[in-house]
């Protein structure tokens, strides 16, 4: 099954202008076109749209992902990549659960204030 542009837009929650702007740029693979020039998204096309927003989403760069996506990466300097990427996500969720607890000891502190003693 193939779908247009803006099906995939709204699937993916990624603007026609971001779709058209990643295939520009080599961050997604050329998607194939019917006879009258409109993108024809397969199935795969979406998948590979869906891990480039998980790694948007996680901070890696445009650079990082094209260099990712295009061709002339082997599968080690991909592994290393990732597992770059990975490292950066496990950081965020470590600064964030640190945020959480000082949000958490704040609460517990204006909780105590208010109850008579």
């Amino acid at each position: 099954m193939s779908y247009t542009i803006g099906q995939v837009s709204e699937q993916t929650g990624l603007s026609i202008h971001t779709l058209r702007y990643y295939e520009k740029e080599g961050i997604m693979p050329i998607v194939n076109r019917n006879e009258s020039g409109i993108r024809l998204y397969e199935r795969k096309d979406i998948e590979m749209l869906e891990f480039i927003c998980c790694l948007r989403a996680t901070g890696m760069s445009i650079s990082d992902i094209k260099e990712f996506v295009q061709g002339n990466k082997t599968i080690d300097q991909r592994i290393c990549l990732l597992e770059k990427q990975g490292e950066n996500v496990k950081s965020q969720i470590d600064r964030l659960m640190s945020y959480q607890a000082m949000i958490h000891r704040k609460i517990d502190l204006y909780k105590a204030m208010r109850q008579p003693s």
